[in-house]
Formats: C-alpha cells, structure tokens, sequence
C-alpha cells in the first residue's frame, strides 16, 4: 500500500529553526512612526523584519500615539516603497519598449541600406544634401538647345 498523503516537511521551503528575538522598544517606536507617516506599511515591516503582521499591529496599540488619542488611522496605506517599487517597474516596462523601438529602427535602417545597394538609389538623405525638388531628369535630350 503506498501512503499518499503528502509529508508536511516537503511543503515547508525554509526549515530555519525557530528562535526568540527582541526588538527594543526605540526600534519599534521608530517604525511606528514611519507607519503613521505613511512611510512604510506593515507587510512591509513584516517581510522585512521577518516579524509577524500580529506583533507589528500589538506595537501599534502599544506605541501608536494615535492610538493611545483613539484615533483611527488607515495603516495599510500605500508606502513609499510600495510606490518605489511600482515606478521601477513602470521603468523597467518603458526601457524594454524603447529598445524594442530601437531595434525596430535599426531593421529599417538595414532594410534601406540593403535596398539602396540592391537598386543603386540614394533613399536615404544624408546630411547637408539637397533636396529633390521631385522633378527628374531622364538625360534624354529634347533636341533643344
């Protein structure tokens, strides 16, 4: 009979030892004011501190001067980090778009240097040349002169 239950340890990525940890209380003080300053979020100080959302919300009624003055504050809000992160993201989507255009201007340019070679016609305008005046000579003589 093969067991097919799944083994808990295999779903568990970090099998870190649990140890108790300390912060002292300026520390948590100091990030409760950048949460009433809207400068970071919880989820934040919880990934970043590996400290559990609970015991970030237990500092806040602790050391929250708002709410010790019963005021109710919106503590999710979006951080500065939140938005850092959204605006790299904006520029990483817009750096792959201007090479793509870069690229896609470099295949035309090939395609008309290729094209210029191919048929001996100046498609291309360099630089300081004049321009056609759209009329062309065919060097036939009307026998004019």
């Amino acid at each position: 009979m093969v067991n097919t239950m799944a083994n808990v340890n295999y779903f568990d990525h970090e099998n870190k030892p649990q140890y108790q940890r300390s912060f002292s209380e300026e520390f948590k003080k100091s990030k409760i004011r950048e949460l009433e300053r809207n400068i970071t979020s919880v989820s934040d100080i919880s990934r970043t501190y590996s400290v559990s959302r609970s015991s970030v919300y237990k500092w806040i009624y602790k050391y929250s001067a708002m709410a010790k003055k019963q005021v109710k504050q919106v503590v999710e809000a979006k951080s500065d980090t939140q938005k850092i992160k959204a605006l790299e993201e904006r520029i990483k989507e817009l750096e792959r778009i201007v090479g793509q255009k870069q690229l896609l201007l470099e295949f035309k340019d090939k395609m008309i240097e290729i094209a210029e070679a191919t048929y001996n016609v100046d498609i291309k305008k360099k630089v300081g040349s004049k321009l056609s005046s759209g009329i062309t000579s065919t060097g036939k003589s009307t026998g004019k002169s």
